[in-house]
């Protein structure tokens, strides 16, 4: 699995104004309902419970709030690049910036934790997280977060 399977260009925020954790849940959620065509509180809602659970800040600067959807036909992925860092409550206590989003089907089974390892991995790689905050284009995002050779760099 692939990034590019996940996330479509349309995927992409370029400068995320969010002022805390659930703002930038409530942003997230509302682009998302436009790309899968659910209802913007269900996917707040799934977004909200996984959180309850425990954080999805992974640490330096980085967050992966995922959940399944009942109904969802495919793996659908966001990125936002915030505008400032917030507080998401991350294992390291450090500000989150950079966002990607997993949504994905509720029988999805492995494929659920199969992309969530492979975003993981992109995520944790100090590179592409310098080039992402170096750009506040989307179509740059898109491509750092593509790139076959970056995504299994990691």
């Amino acid at each position: 699995m692939e990034i590019a399977d996940i996330l479509q260009p349309d995927g992409i925020i370029a400068n995320l104004r969010a002022a805390n954790k659930r703002q930038a849940l409530q942003e997230l959620a509302k682009r998302a309902a436009q790309l899968t065509g659910k209802h913007e509180r269900a996917v707040f809602d799934v977004l909200l419970e996984r959180e309850r659970l425990g954080s999805t800040g992974i640490g330096h600067g980085t967050a992966v709030p995922h959940g399944r959807m009942p109904d969802l036909p495919r793996i659908r992925g966001l990125f936002a690049r915030l505008e400032k860092p917030i507080d998401f409550d991350a294992i390291d206590n450090q500000p989150v910036d950079l966002i990607f989003l997993l949504l994905t089907p509720a029988n999805s089974g492995a494929d659920h934790l199969k992309a969530l390892a492979r975003i993981s991995r992109l995520l944790r790689d100090k590179a592409v997280c310098d080039k992402l905050r170096g750009t506040d284009r989307a179509d740059a995002l898109y491509v750092l977060l593509t790139d076959r050779a970056a995504s299994h760099a990691a």
